[in-house]
């Protein structure tokens, strides 16, 4: 039997239509032996059927709805495959993709952790990120401070990391990802592909950063726990330090604006 290369994992809620095109770009890899791990978070809209029957290949699994930390950490249990590659359930992979991160990995021994450029659409349209969200390649921990430049759908990871820095906390409702990229980034290097492999999807009413308000409180939370951690060297922790100095800040006077004057983190 040949051994499964790459455990790809999709959280999904009541995202059928979004799914079933995620689905069709993951099934379209080729020249890489992998499995896909569906990992449906309470949907109410059929997606158990239309994956069951238009994806029989597609490992299916139900969870009570308990957020996309916990989703793709059920999904981590299950995989059998050496490498890890994620995929939110409103994205596309481009043909190659899986392909490119391996071959990336076979010419960079080094590296347990690579992503890809995206192309980014939002609400139809395709739109040029900002220079503040230009992804960096190698050690890139202090980059990844002030917000998220690694994307969940664009990233491969070795399993031997996850047992190493551990998986999503389950604690964060939004910002998981900024969270396990600290961990991981203040300890590997990443790898960039520089070829656009990714179509991001945004500005639909279902996203998270549409349901919670003040994201940097979550920031906030993640880079007080990375301090915490032991892990971080002396430079490391100077700038962790001042960035949470600064999101604090900003934070509190926004908090100021909206009549609250505590500061919330869950």
């Amino acid at each position: 039997m040949l051994r499964i290369e790459v455990s790809v994992i999709i959280p999904t809620f009541n995202r059928k239509s979004r799914l079933r095109t995620a689905l069709q770009s993951v099934i379209s890899q080729n020249q890489v032996i992998f499995e896909v791990i569906v990992v449906d978070d309470g949907s109410n809209d059929e997606t158990e059927l239309m994956v069951k029957k238009e994806f029989p290949s597609v490992q299916y699994v139900y969870q009570e709805n308990r957020g996309p930390s916990a989703a793709r950490n059920h999904g981590l249990a299950l995989a059998k495959g050496q490498w890890m590659a994620f995929l939110d359930s409103d994205d596309e992979w481009l043909p190659g993709k899986l392909r490119a991160q391996l071959d990336f990995f076979a010419s960079h021994p080094d590296y347990r952790i690579c992503q890809t450029e995206e192309i980014w659409i939002r609400d139809g349209t395709r739109v040029n990120p900002m220079k503040k969200h230009q992804k960096y390649h190698g050690w890139i921990f202090e980059k990844c401070l002030p917000l998220c430049l690694v994307s969940p759908s664009a990233v491969m990871i070795h399993r031997s990391i996850f047992e190493n820095v551990g998986t999503f906390d389950e604690d964060f409702p939004a910002c998981e990802d900024y969270e396990l990229w600290l961990r991981i980034t203040c300890q590997y290097p990443v790898g960039l592909i520089e070829k656009l492999f990714i179509k991001k999807f945004g500005g639909h009413p279902d996203q998270l950063s549409h349901r919670y308000e003040a994201m940097d409180r979550f920031r906030i939370k993640a880079l007080e726990k990375i301090l915490k951690s032991g892990k971080l060297t002396l430079e490391q922790k100077k700038a962790t330090r001042e960035m949470l100095d600064e999101k604090t800040r900003i934070y509190l006077q926004g908090a100021a604006k909206r009549g609250k004057d505590s500061l919330q983190l869950s």
